[in-house]
Protein backbone atom coordinates (compact mmCIF):
# COMPACT_ATOMS: atom_id res chain seq x y z
CA UNK A 1 0.00 0.00 0.00
CA UNK A 2 2.79 1.88 0.88
CA UNK A 3 4.71 1.93 -2.16
CA UNK A 4 1.48 2.27 -4.02
CA UNK A 5 0.80 5.27 -2.77
CA UNK A 6 4.22 7.01 -3.33
CA UNK A 7 4.41 5.81 -6.80
CA UNK A 8 0.72 8.15 -7.03
CA UNK A 9 2.33 10.83 -5.77
CA UNK A 10 5.60 10.48 -7.72
CA UNK A 11 3.80 10.51 -11.33
CA UNK A 12 2.29 13.52 -11.38
CA UNK A 13 5.52 15.22 -10.08
CA UNK A 14 7.47 13.58 -13.09
CA UNK A 15 4.82 14.75 -15.44
CA UNK A 16 4.72 18.41 -14.03
CA UNK A 17 8.83 18.37 -14.17
CA UNK A 18 8.22 17.38 -17.71
CA UNK A 19 5.74 19.75 -18.94
CA UNK A 20 8.26 22.34 -17.61
CA UNK A 21 10.49 21.53 -19.36
CA UNK A 22 8.34 20.95 -22.34
CA UNK A 23 7.03 24.83 -22.50
CA UNK A 24 10.78 25.71 -22.38
CA UNK A 25 11.35 23.82 -25.76
CA UNK A 26 11.21 25.99 -29.19
CA UNK A 27 10.40 24.99 -32.32
CA UNK A 28 13.36 27.17 -33.34
CA UNK A 29 15.90 28.95 -32.13
CA UNK A 30 17.75 31.52 -34.77
CA UNK A 31 21.16 33.13 -33.71
CA UNK A 32 21.57 37.09 -34.81
CA UNK A 33 18.87 39.67 -36.15
CA UNK A 34 20.22 40.97 -39.23
CA UNK A 35 18.31 40.32 -42.88
CA UNK A 36 18.32 36.65 -42.56
CA UNK A 37 17.86 35.85 -39.16
CA UNK A 38 14.70 38.41 -38.69
CA UNK A 39 12.98 38.06 -41.74
CA UNK A 40 13.45 33.72 -41.25
CA UNK A 41 11.98 34.73 -37.41
CA UNK A 42 9.05 36.40 -38.65
CA UNK A 43 7.92 33.81 -41.49
CA UNK A 44 8.17 31.15 -39.13
CA UNK A 45 6.36 32.35 -36.53
CA UNK A 46 4.10 33.16 -39.45
CA UNK A 47 3.49 29.63 -40.00
CA UNK A 48 2.61 28.65 -36.24
CA UNK A 49 6.18 27.35 -34.84
CA UNK A 50 7.10 28.67 -31.55
CA UNK A 51 10.57 31.24 -32.08
CA UNK A 52 13.36 32.42 -30.34
CA UNK A 53 15.93 35.09 -31.17
CA UNK A 54 18.89 35.77 -29.97
CA UNK A 55 21.15 38.98 -30.60
CA UNK A 56 23.86 40.57 -28.59
CA UNK A 57 24.10 43.82 -30.46
CA UNK A 58 21.62 45.68 -32.54
CA UNK A 59 18.38 44.34 -34.27
CA UNK A 60 18.64 44.37 -38.18
CA UNK A 61 22.50 43.35 -38.26
CA UNK A 62 25.56 45.06 -40.00
CA UNK A 63 23.37 45.53 -43.23
CA UNK A 64 20.81 48.23 -41.21
CA UNK A 65 23.02 49.48 -38.71
CA UNK A 66 26.63 49.24 -40.59
CA UNK A 67 26.14 48.58 -44.17
CA UNK A 68 23.53 49.07 -46.42
CA UNK A 69 21.41 51.85 -45.08
CA UNK A 70 23.46 54.04 -43.62
CA UNK A 71 26.22 54.16 -46.89
CA UNK A 72 23.32 54.20 -48.97
CA UNK A 73 22.34 57.41 -46.70
CA UNK A 74 25.46 58.82 -47.15
CA UNK A 75 25.79 58.21 -50.99
CA UNK A 76 22.25 60.47 -51.46
CA UNK A 77 24.58 63.34 -49.96
CA UNK A 78 27.44 62.91 -52.13
CA UNK A 79 24.47 62.66 -54.71
CA UNK A 80 23.06 66.24 -53.86
CA UNK A 81 26.71 67.52 -54.07
CA UNK A 82 27.29 66.34 -57.54
CA UNK A 83 24.06 67.27 -58.57
CA UNK A 84 25.35 71.28 -57.31
CA UNK A 85 27.65 71.14 -59.74
CA UNK A 86 25.04 70.37 -62.49
CA UNK A 87 22.90 73.62 -61.29
CA UNK A 88 23.93 76.11 -64.45
CA UNK A 89 22.68 73.50 -66.95
CA UNK A 90 19.65 73.81 -65.25
CA UNK A 91 19.65 77.49 -65.65
CA UNK A 92 20.13 77.99 -62.03
CA UNK A 93 23.01 80.83 -61.00
CA UNK A 94 24.19 80.25 -57.43
CA UNK A 95 26.55 82.46 -55.47
CA UNK A 96 28.63 81.94 -52.75
CA UNK A 97 30.55 79.07 -51.29
CA UNK A 98 28.39 76.16 -50.86
CA UNK A 99 29.33 74.19 -47.54
CA UNK A 100 28.39 71.25 -45.60
CA UNK A 101 28.27 69.90 -42.15
CA UNK A 102 30.03 65.93 -41.65
CA UNK A 103 28.26 65.68 -38.38
CA UNK A 104 24.75 66.34 -39.74
CA UNK A 105 25.33 64.10 -42.89
CA UNK A 106 26.86 61.60 -40.42
CA UNK A 107 23.96 62.06 -37.89
CA UNK A 108 21.47 61.52 -40.88
CA UNK A 109 22.88 58.28 -41.66
CA UNK A 110 23.09 57.22 -38.18
CA UNK A 111 19.11 58.20 -37.48
CA UNK A 112 17.79 56.48 -40.75
CA UNK A 113 19.00 53.43 -38.81
CA UNK A 114 17.72 53.53 -35.51
CA UNK A 115 14.24 54.36 -37.19
CA UNK A 116 14.69 50.98 -39.27
CA UNK A 117 16.16 49.34 -36.27
CA UNK A 118 12.95 49.91 -34.19
CA UNK A 119 11.23 49.31 -36.85
CA UNK A 120 12.44 45.51 -37.07
CA UNK A 121 11.99 45.35 -33.15
CA UNK A 122 7.99 46.33 -33.89
CA UNK A 123 7.78 43.53 -36.53
CA UNK A 124 9.33 40.83 -34.42
CA UNK A 125 6.99 41.91 -31.72
CA UNK A 126 3.86 42.21 -33.65
CA UNK A 127 4.53 38.52 -35.04
CA UNK A 128 5.08 37.08 -31.57
CA UNK A 129 8.84 36.51 -31.69
CA UNK A 130 10.59 36.16 -28.52
CA UNK A 131 13.71 38.25 -28.82
CA UNK A 132 16.35 37.84 -26.34
CA UNK A 133 19.04 40.07 -25.73
CA UNK A 134 22.69 38.50 -25.18
CA UNK A 135 25.43 36.39 -26.70
CA UNK A 136 24.25 32.49 -27.65
CA UNK A 137 26.11 29.30 -28.53
CA UNK A 138 25.89 25.77 -28.47
CA UNK A 139 26.47 23.98 -25.58
CA UNK A 140 24.63 20.26 -26.53
CA UNK A 141 22.93 18.31 -29.52
CA UNK A 142 21.99 15.29 -27.65
CA UNK A 143 17.94 14.70 -28.07
CA UNK A 144 17.44 18.41 -28.73
CA UNK A 145 20.04 21.34 -29.53
CA UNK A 146 20.95 23.33 -26.18
CA UNK A 147 22.07 26.92 -26.74
CA UNK A 148 23.87 29.05 -23.59
CA UNK A 149 22.69 32.24 -23.30
CA UNK A 150 25.01 34.86 -21.73
CA UNK A 151 23.17 38.38 -21.42
CA UNK A 152 24.27 41.77 -21.02
CA UNK A 153 23.81 41.72 -16.81
CA UNK A 154 26.17 38.71 -16.62
CA UNK A 155 23.20 36.08 -16.15
CA UNK A 156 23.24 32.81 -18.02
CA UNK A 157 20.19 31.33 -19.58
CA UNK A 158 19.34 27.68 -21.41
CA UNK A 159 17.38 27.36 -24.02
CA UNK A 160 16.50 23.96 -26.01
CA UNK A 161 15.63 23.78 -30.06
CA UNK A 162 14.18 21.10 -32.32
CA UNK A 163 15.90 23.74 -34.87
CA UNK A 164 18.56 25.95 -34.80
CA UNK A 165 19.46 29.11 -37.78
CA UNK A 166 22.86 30.46 -36.96
CA UNK A 167 22.50 33.95 -39.07
CA UNK A 168 25.22 35.53 -37.49
CA UNK A 169 26.56 37.52 -40.48
CA UNK A 170 30.15 38.67 -41.22
CA UNK A 171 32.49 40.69 -40.17
CA UNK A 172 35.65 42.81 -41.95
CA UNK A 173 38.92 40.94 -43.00
CA UNK A 174 42.00 42.16 -41.72
CA UNK A 175 45.50 42.72 -42.91
CA UNK A 176 48.35 41.02 -41.41
CA UNK A 177 50.93 42.44 -39.80
CA UNK A 178 48.75 46.05 -40.04
CA UNK A 179 47.99 48.17 -37.14
CA UNK A 180 44.26 47.86 -37.05
CA UNK A 181 43.96 49.52 -33.89
CA UNK A 182 45.07 53.01 -34.98
CA UNK A 183 42.43 55.49 -36.05
CA UNK A 184 44.09 55.79 -39.22
CA UNK A 185 43.54 52.71 -40.19
CA UNK A 186 39.74 52.39 -40.65
CA UNK A 187 36.90 49.35 -41.93
CA UNK A 188 33.75 50.30 -43.31
CA UNK A 189 32.41 51.08 -39.97
CA UNK A 190 35.04 53.67 -39.23
CA UNK A 191 34.35 55.38 -42.82
CA UNK A 192 30.40 55.53 -42.04
CA UNK A 193 31.20 57.81 -39.18
CA UNK A 194 34.20 60.43 -39.71
CA UNK A 195 34.57 63.08 -37.26
CA UNK A 196 35.88 65.27 -40.15
CA UNK A 197 35.74 64.23 -44.30
CA UNK A 198 39.61 63.14 -44.73
CA UNK A 199 41.60 65.53 -47.54
CA UNK A 200 43.12 62.41 -48.75
CA UNK A 201 42.21 58.22 -48.10
CA UNK A 202 43.46 55.38 -49.57
CA UNK A 203 41.09 51.91 -50.08
CA UNK A 204 42.85 48.98 -49.92
CA UNK A 205 40.49 46.81 -52.34
CA UNK A 206 37.79 47.52 -55.26
CA UNK A 207 34.66 45.36 -54.54
CA UNK A 208 31.34 47.07 -53.72
CA UNK A 209 32.06 47.91 -50.21
CA UNK A 210 35.72 49.79 -51.58
CA UNK A 211 33.68 51.50 -54.62
CA UNK A 212 31.05 52.71 -52.82
CA UNK A 213 33.26 54.95 -50.65
CA UNK A 214 35.52 55.76 -53.09
CA UNK A 215 32.64 57.24 -54.45
CA UNK A 216 31.46 59.26 -51.42
CA UNK A 217 34.69 59.89 -50.49
CA UNK A 218 36.00 61.55 -54.06
CA UNK A 219 32.80 63.29 -54.82
CA UNK A 220 32.49 65.15 -50.79
CA UNK A 221 36.48 66.30 -51.72
CA UNK A 222 38.79 63.72 -50.86
CA UNK A 223 41.82 62.77 -52.72
CA UNK A 224 40.86 58.90 -53.44
CA UNK A 225 43.00 56.19 -54.24
CA UNK A 226 42.50 52.65 -54.21
CA UNK A 227 44.94 49.81 -54.27
CA UNK A 228 43.21 46.31 -55.97
CA UNK A 229 45.44 42.99 -56.46
CA UNK A 230 43.48 42.30 -59.67
CA UNK A 231 43.56 43.33 -63.19
CA UNK A 232 40.07 44.80 -63.21
CA UNK A 233 38.40 47.07 -60.05
CA UNK A 234 35.50 45.55 -59.04
CA UNK A 235 37.08 41.83 -60.23
CA UNK A 236 33.41 39.83 -59.76
CA UNK A 237 31.57 42.30 -62.25
CA UNK A 238 31.82 41.96 -66.36
CA UNK A 239 34.87 43.17 -67.67
CA UNK A 240 33.09 45.56 -69.96
CA UNK A 241 31.63 47.42 -67.53
CA UNK A 242 34.39 47.21 -64.54
CA UNK A 243 36.30 49.08 -67.29
CA UNK A 244 33.93 51.52 -68.30
CA UNK A 245 33.59 52.16 -64.45
CA UNK A 246 37.18 52.89 -64.19
CA UNK A 247 37.35 54.91 -67.06
CA UNK A 248 34.49 57.15 -65.37
CA UNK A 249 35.54 57.11 -61.99
CA UNK A 250 39.28 58.09 -63.00
CA UNK A 251 37.67 61.16 -65.03
CA UNK A 252 36.17 61.77 -61.86
CA UNK A 253 39.38 62.04 -59.90
CA UNK A 254 39.73 58.74 -58.38
CA UNK A 255 43.52 57.38 -59.47
CA UNK A 256 43.57 53.74 -59.17
CA UNK A 257 46.55 51.20 -58.84
CA UNK A 258 45.78 47.30 -60.19
CA UNK A 259 47.64 44.11 -60.26
CA UNK A 260 48.89 45.80 -57.25
CA UNK A 261 50.30 43.29 -54.00
CA UNK A 262 50.46 46.01 -50.97
CA UNK A 263 53.30 45.42 -48.91
CA UNK A 264 53.33 47.45 -45.54
CA UNK A 265 51.04 50.66 -44.10
CA UNK A 266 53.14 52.56 -41.78
CA UNK A 267 51.98 55.25 -39.61
CA UNK A 268 53.29 58.54 -38.63
CA UNK A 269 51.55 61.01 -36.61
CA UNK A 270 49.33 63.10 -39.23
CA UNK A 271 49.35 60.16 -41.98
CA UNK A 272 49.69 56.67 -43.59
CA UNK A 273 52.03 55.26 -46.07
CA UNK A 274 51.19 52.57 -48.10
CA UNK A 275 53.76 50.44 -49.95
CA UNK A 276 52.66 47.77 -52.67
CA UNK A 277 54.32 46.54 -55.84
CA UNK A 278 53.47 46.55 -58.93
CA UNK A 279 56.12 44.34 -61.07
CA UNK A 280 58.43 43.97 -58.71
CA UNK A 281 58.58 47.92 -58.44
CA UNK A 282 57.38 49.54 -54.81
CA UNK A 283 55.25 52.39 -55.16
CA UNK A 284 54.47 54.54 -51.90
CA UNK A 285 50.93 56.49 -51.57
CA UNK A 286 50.53 59.03 -49.02
CA UNK A 287 46.88 59.69 -47.40
CA UNK A 288 45.44 60.77 -44.03
CA UNK A 289 43.35 57.41 -43.72
CA UNK A 290 43.55 53.69 -45.21
CA UNK A 291 40.16 52.04 -46.01
CA UNK A 292 40.62 48.80 -45.40
CA UNK A 293 37.60 46.45 -47.92
CA UNK A 294 39.17 43.71 -48.71
CA UNK A 295 36.37 41.15 -47.64
CA UNK A 296 34.59 39.60 -45.18
CA UNK A 297 34.77 36.34 -42.96
CA UNK A 298 31.77 34.16 -41.00
CA UNK A 299 31.15 35.60 -37.85
CA UNK A 300 31.57 32.41 -36.24
CA UNK A 301 33.92 32.87 -32.98
CA UNK A 302 32.82 31.45 -29.84
CA UNK A 303 29.71 29.75 -30.99
CA UNK A 304 30.42 26.65 -30.32
CA UNK A 305 30.49 24.96 -33.85
CA UNK A 306 34.04 23.62 -33.32
CA UNK A 307 33.16 21.41 -30.84
CA UNK A 308 30.00 19.60 -32.36
CA UNK A 309 32.14 19.15 -36.10
CA UNK A 310 29.81 22.07 -37.74
CA UNK A 311 31.97 22.14 -41.18
CA UNK A 312 33.82 25.19 -41.99
CA UNK A 313 35.35 26.47 -45.39
CA UNK A 314 37.22 29.99 -45.70
CA UNK A 315 36.02 31.04 -42.65
CA UNK A 316 32.21 30.58 -43.82
CA UNK A 317 30.08 27.79 -42.45
CA UNK A 318 29.42 25.12 -45.68
CA UNK A 319 25.55 24.35 -45.71
CA UNK A 320 23.50 22.91 -48.98
CA UNK A 321 20.87 23.94 -50.71
CA UNK A 322 18.36 23.92 -48.03
CA UNK A 323 21.30 25.87 -45.84
CA UNK A 324 21.29 22.48 -43.62
CA UNK A 325 24.75 22.13 -41.92
CA UNK A 326 26.72 18.84 -41.76
CA UNK A 327 24.37 18.46 -38.58
CA UNK A 328 21.37 17.71 -38.30
CA UNK A 329 18.63 20.37 -37.89
CA UNK A 330 21.47 22.90 -37.43
CA UNK A 331 20.98 25.61 -40.44
CA UNK A 332 23.17 28.46 -41.39
CA UNK A 333 22.16 31.44 -43.84
CA UNK A 334 23.29 34.66 -44.80
CA UNK A 335 27.16 36.01 -44.75
CA UNK A 336 27.77 33.77 -42.42
CA UNK A 337 27.99 31.19 -45.16
CA UNK A 338 29.06 31.28 -48.63
CA UNK A 339 28.69 33.82 -51.41
CA UNK A 340 26.95 36.24 -52.72
CA UNK A 341 27.32 38.35 -49.66
CA UNK A 342 24.23 39.75 -50.26
CA UNK A 343 21.20 41.00 -47.90
CA UNK A 344 18.29 40.29 -49.92
CA UNK A 345 20.14 36.33 -50.24
CA UNK A 346 20.38 36.38 -46.93
CA UNK A 347 16.42 37.24 -46.43
CA UNK A 348 15.45 35.27 -49.01
CA UNK A 349 17.40 31.87 -47.82
CA UNK A 350 15.72 33.38 -43.90
CA UNK A 351 12.33 32.45 -45.59
CA UNK A 352 13.07 29.19 -46.92
CA UNK A 353 14.69 27.81 -44.11
CA UNK A 354 11.64 28.76 -42.31
CA UNK A 355 9.31 27.03 -44.69
CA UNK A 356 12.08 24.00 -44.55
CA UNK A 357 11.91 23.87 -40.64
CA UNK A 358 7.38 24.49 -40.95
CA UNK A 359 7.22 20.86 -42.85
CA UNK A 360 6.68 22.96 -46.31
CA UNK A 361 7.15 20.63 -49.33
CA UNK A 362 7.19 23.12 -51.76
CA UNK A 363 9.58 25.69 -51.15
CA UNK A 364 11.39 26.88 -53.72
CA UNK A 365 15.20 26.10 -54.23
CA UNK A 366 17.28 29.63 -54.38
CA UNK A 367 19.15 29.93 -57.54
CA UNK A 368 22.64 31.98 -56.98
CA UNK A 369 22.14 33.55 -60.78
CA UNK A 370 18.73 35.07 -60.39
CA UNK A 371 20.34 37.63 -57.18
CA UNK A 372 21.36 41.03 -58.68
CA UNK A 373 24.24 42.42 -57.12
CA UNK A 374 23.86 46.05 -56.80
CA UNK A 375 26.70 48.75 -56.01
CA UNK A 376 25.11 52.43 -55.22
CA UNK A 377 28.17 54.73 -56.42
CA UNK A 378 27.64 57.47 -58.89
CA UNK A 379 27.49 56.24 -61.41
CA UNK A 380 25.65 52.97 -60.13
CA UNK A 381 26.35 49.46 -60.91
CA UNK A 382 23.78 46.21 -61.05
CA UNK A 383 24.09 43.12 -62.45
CA UNK A 384 22.57 39.21 -62.85
CA UNK A 385 23.82 36.23 -64.01
CA UNK A 386 26.77 35.53 -65.75
CA UNK A 387 29.36 37.91 -67.25
CA UNK A 388 30.17 37.56 -70.81
CA UNK A 389 33.83 35.74 -69.88
CA UNK A 390 31.70 33.10 -67.28
CA UNK A 391 29.26 32.36 -70.31
CA UNK A 392 31.86 31.62 -72.91
CA UNK A 393 33.87 29.71 -70.71
CA UNK A 394 30.89 27.54 -70.47
CA UNK A 395 30.87 26.98 -74.14
CA UNK A 396 27.33 28.55 -74.75
CA UNK A 397 26.53 30.49 -77.70
CA UNK A 398 25.72 34.05 -76.60
CA UNK A 399 23.76 36.89 -78.50
CA UNK A 400 25.35 40.19 -76.91
CA UNK A 401 23.16 43.31 -76.70
CA UNK A 402 24.09 47.04 -75.40
CA UNK A 403 22.61 50.63 -75.13
CA UNK A 404 24.04 53.60 -73.96
CA UNK A 405 22.36 55.97 -71.60
CA UNK A 406 23.47 58.86 -73.89
CA UNK A 407 20.88 57.55 -76.64
CA UNK A 408 18.04 57.45 -74.04
CA UNK A 409 15.80 60.06 -73.82
CA UNK A 410 14.90 60.65 -70.02
CA UNK A 411 19.16 60.24 -69.55
CA UNK A 412 19.59 63.61 -71.38
CA UNK A 413 16.52 65.26 -69.88
CA UNK A 414 17.87 64.76 -66.22
CA UNK A 415 21.86 65.33 -67.16
CA UNK A 416 23.11 62.06 -66.69
CA UNK A 417 24.35 60.33 -69.61
CA UNK A 418 26.80 57.71 -68.73
CA UNK A 419 26.87 54.24 -68.97
CA UNK A 420 25.17 51.30 -70.56
CA UNK A 421 22.89 48.26 -70.44
CA UNK A 422 24.53 45.53 -71.58
CA UNK A 423 22.23 41.93 -72.11
CA UNK A 424 23.70 38.70 -72.76
CA UNK A 425 21.57 35.48 -74.35
CA UNK A 426 22.07 32.08 -75.28
CA UNK A 427 21.93 32.59 -78.72
CA UNK A 428 20.48 28.36 -79.22
CA UNK A 429 17.54 28.90 -76.58
CA UNK A 430 17.23 32.88 -76.24
CA UNK A 431 17.58 32.53 -72.32
CA UNK A 432 18.57 35.85 -70.71
CA UNK A 433 21.42 34.47 -69.33
CA UNK A 434 23.07 37.74 -67.79
CA UNK A 435 22.91 41.56 -67.76
CA UNK A 436 25.10 44.63 -66.74
CA UNK A 437 24.53 48.24 -65.99
CA UNK A 438 26.08 51.05 -65.10
CA UNK A 439 24.76 54.01 -65.03
CA UNK A 440 22.08 56.31 -62.84
CA UNK A 441 19.36 54.24 -61.02
CA UNK A 442 20.39 51.05 -62.52
CA UNK A 443 19.95 49.43 -58.97
CA UNK A 444 16.14 49.95 -59.52
CA UNK A 445 16.27 49.01 -62.98
CA UNK A 446 18.15 45.64 -62.61
CA UNK A 447 14.87 44.27 -60.67
CA UNK A 448 12.95 44.01 -64.32
CA UNK A 449 15.44 42.01 -65.67
CA UNK A 450 15.41 39.64 -61.77
CA UNK A 451 12.04 39.40 -62.77
CA UNK A 452 12.52 38.28 -66.39
CA UNK A 453 15.17 35.80 -65.14
CA UNK A 454 12.83 34.46 -62.48
CA UNK A 455 10.14 33.51 -64.81
CA UNK A 456 12.49 32.06 -67.53
CA UNK A 457 11.94 34.64 -70.10
CA UNK A 458 13.61 34.34 -73.28
CA UNK A 459 14.19 37.91 -75.99
CA UNK A 460 11.01 37.07 -77.51
CA UNK A 461 9.08 38.66 -74.29
CA UNK A 462 11.29 41.22 -73.64
CA UNK A 463 10.85 42.30 -77.23
CA UNK A 464 7.21 42.48 -76.77
CA UNK A 465 7.03 44.22 -73.79
CA UNK A 466 5.80 47.59 -73.34
CA UNK A 467 8.11 50.37 -71.99
CA UNK A 468 6.74 53.15 -70.99
CA UNK A 469 8.46 56.57 -72.50
CA UNK A 470 10.45 58.26 -71.54
CA UNK A 471 11.97 56.31 -68.76
CA UNK A 472 15.49 54.88 -67.95
CA UNK A 473 14.01 51.59 -68.30
CA UNK A 474 13.69 51.79 -72.04
CA UNK A 475 17.23 50.79 -72.04
CA UNK A 476 16.51 47.82 -71.42
CA UNK A 477 14.12 47.13 -74.14
CA UNK A 478 16.87 48.63 -76.59
CA UNK A 479 19.64 46.70 -75.45
CA UNK A 480 17.31 43.29 -76.01
CA UNK A 481 17.00 44.73 -79.19
CA UNK A 482 20.78 45.91 -80.33
CA UNK A 483 21.53 41.80 -79.22
CA UNK A 484 19.47 40.60 -82.66
CA UNK A 485 20.34 43.48 -84.66
CA UNK A 486 16.93 45.02 -84.35
CA UNK A 487 17.75 48.47 -82.20
CA UNK A 488 15.75 51.36 -82.77
CA UNK A 489 17.71 53.93 -81.28
CA UNK A 490 21.05 53.86 -82.20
Amino acid sequence: MVKQIQRFHREPIINVIIGLKMTNLKDVIIIGGGPGGYVSAIRASQLGLNVTLIENKELGGICLNWGCIPTKSLLKVSEFKKNLDKFKDFGFNISGEITFDIEKIVKRSRDASKQLSSGVKFLLKKNKVEVIKGFASISSIAEFIEINITKDNGNNEKLETKNLVIATGAIPKSLPGIDNESDRIWTAKEAMIPKKLPKSLTIIGSGAIGIEFASFYNDMGSKVTVIEAEKNIMPNEDEEISELAKSIFTKKGIKFFNNAQLQTIDLTKNNAISKFKIDNKIHEIVSENVLVAIGVKGNISNLGIEKFSIKTENGHIVTNKKMETNVKNIYAIGDVTSPPWLAHKASHEGVIVAEIMAGHQKNHELKKEVIPGCTYSNPQIASIGLTEKQAKQKDIKLKIGKFPFLANGKSITIGDTEGIVKTIFNKETGELIGAHLIGSDVTELINSLSVAKTLETTEIELMKTVFAHPTLSETLHESVLSAYDKAIHI
